[in-house]
């Protein structure tokens, strides 16, 4: 039997954001996702917290040592938020858990029943790394007593990245760069890594198996100096990741080429730059046998 160890970051959300309603239903969900999967699957739920955020570490889940430094320690805002960095929570989960796979997913995304268990399966399919994107559930539920009507929701397709499943012989190969989370541009560090250092990766676009209430694609929820932070940071990492990503692990890349380049455009979480460098070091290595 598989363990899996699956983190997040709760925190105290002022009662007017959609976060304050989310959380509850996250946790819960994910209560609900691992009790029915214990016969398959050893799940660890945990959390990566500040101190000040510890009173929303939900029951069922272990507390990971506190948080001790945010993205307004590696940079200068004006407007200070205490953002944490993907590198930190995922080295709270890494120390305090041997479990086979680790999961990060965003505090927002609750899971579907059988989330656990299809983990398992892709797992046992011989994959080392996947992504799960989420489905957009109408903004009416507010409390886990809706969960019921939740799992009954179909909802519609998200393009983004936000669930994320890897054996842990990757994480120490994590590259990341000081990237906060909350702010674009974390998703595509991830799944760059994802792409590059995994051997039999899948993408799951279509699943069931996640969800987000609200059908908005993107939320902003930080100025714009972060997302310029997360900017910057993103390119100076991509430049270190090493083996390049495989470009066949991006989604749309055995579409026709000028179908692909117009679906990685308009993709929320893909820099266009950043493909079509791809591109063009898949096109020197045909030709000339090197990425240099």
């Amino acid at each position: 039997m598989y363990t899996v160890a699956h983190i997040i970051n709760p925190f105290n959300a002022d009662p007017s954001s959609d976060l304050f309603t989310a959380q509850p239903i996250t946790f819960e969900s994910m209560r609900h996702s691992k009790d029915l999967a214990k016969k398959n699957l050893h799940v660890e739920l945990y959390t990566a917290q500040f101190a000040e955020d510890r009173n929303m570490v939900p029951e069922g889940f272990m507390a990971t040592k506190d948080l001790t430094r945010s993205v307004t320690d590696l940079a200068g805002f004006e407007k200070k938020i205490r953002l944490p960095l993907l590198e930190d929570i995922l080295e709270r989960l890494y120390t305090a858990s041997n479990a086979d796979y680790l999961i990060y997913t965003n505090v927002d995304i609750g899971l579907f029943p059988n989330f656990y268990k299809a983990v398992n399966d892709f797992i046992e399919q011989g994959h080392d790394a996947f992504i799960i994107n989420r489905r957009r559930l109408p903004a009416i539920y507010k409390n886990k007593s809706d969960l019921e009507l939740i799992y009954k929701e179909k909802g519609k397709a998200h393009p983004g990245f936000d669930c994320f499943v890897f054996r842990r012989a990757i994480y120490p190969k994590l590259k990341l760069n000081g990237i906060c989370i909350g702010v674009p541009f974390v998703e595509i560090s991830f799944s760059q890594n994802l792409f590059a250092l995994s051997t039999h990766f899948k993408l799951f676009d279509n699943e069931h198996l996640t969800f987000h209430i609200g059908m908005e694609i993107f939320k902003k929820r930080a100025p714009q100096e972060y997302f310029h932070y997360n900017q910057k940071r993103f390119w100076q990492l991509s430049k270190t990741i090493d083996p390049p990503p495989n470009l066949k692990k991006f989604p749309y890349s055995r579409l026709p080429w000028p179908l692909r380049i117009l679906r990685w455009a308009i993709h929320p979480c893909i820099p266009i730059k950043l493909v079509m460098q791809l591109e063009y070091k898949r096109i020197r290595k045909f030709f000339f046998g090197t990425f240099n």
